[in-house]
């Protein structure tokens, strides 16, 4: 059994609605077993837009890395995500972070669509989010990121004050 860490995050419709159907969702590819409370975020590059609601979710999985990757696009696709603007606004949007503690970096595959894209575990911008660092610090505040050798705390207590606003809503 594997243990994967994902954020989840949406900025269009009802996103208490998305997040917990994509939590739902996820079910489908192995066990859900802890769940951070829902953070509200400012967008990060692209400003002009919604805020975000984020979470992050520890996932118990038989699944690959790919695997993984190819099930939670086929869950934000089926969940209506489209991928009109890059950082754009977004129904649903879910990112592996984390992978039993390991590193993986594969090449894009021969396909065009999404599930042959090049990936990264872990996340390569993920010791950089707010949005990610502090919900992740308060499911599993001393997982570690393995490249960098430091926990989730540790990392969230390294970024500058103005790595994003993130208000913590109740659960």
């Amino acid at each position: 059994m594997h243990v994967a860490y994902l954020s989840i995050g949406s900025n269009l419709g009802d996103r208490e609605a998305n997040l917990r159907a994509a939590i739902a969702a996820l079910k489908d590819v192995g066990d859900v077993t802890r769940t951070s409370s829902f953070y509200e975020t400012e967008p990060m590059e692209l400003r002009e837009q919604p805020w975000f609601l984020n979470c992050v979710v520890e996932l118990k999985t038989e699944l690959q890395p790919r695997e993984l990757l190819t099930s939670i696009l086929a869950i934000e696709q089926r969940l209506g995500r489209k991928r009109d603007l890059p950082k754009g606004p977004r129904i649903i949007d879910l990112d592996l972070l984390l992978f039993n503690g390991s590193t993986v970096h594969e090449p894009q595959t021969s396909g065009l669509g999404e599930a042959e894209r090049s990936f990264e575990v872990p996340h390569p911008a993920m010791h950089r989010r707010r949005f990610v660092l502090e919900p992740l610090s308060e499911i599993a505040p001393a997982v570690r990121h393995p490249r960098l050798g430091k926990t989730a705390s540790e990392l969230l207590q390294e970024l500058p004050a103005q790595a994003g606003i993130v208000r913590r809503l109740a659960p």
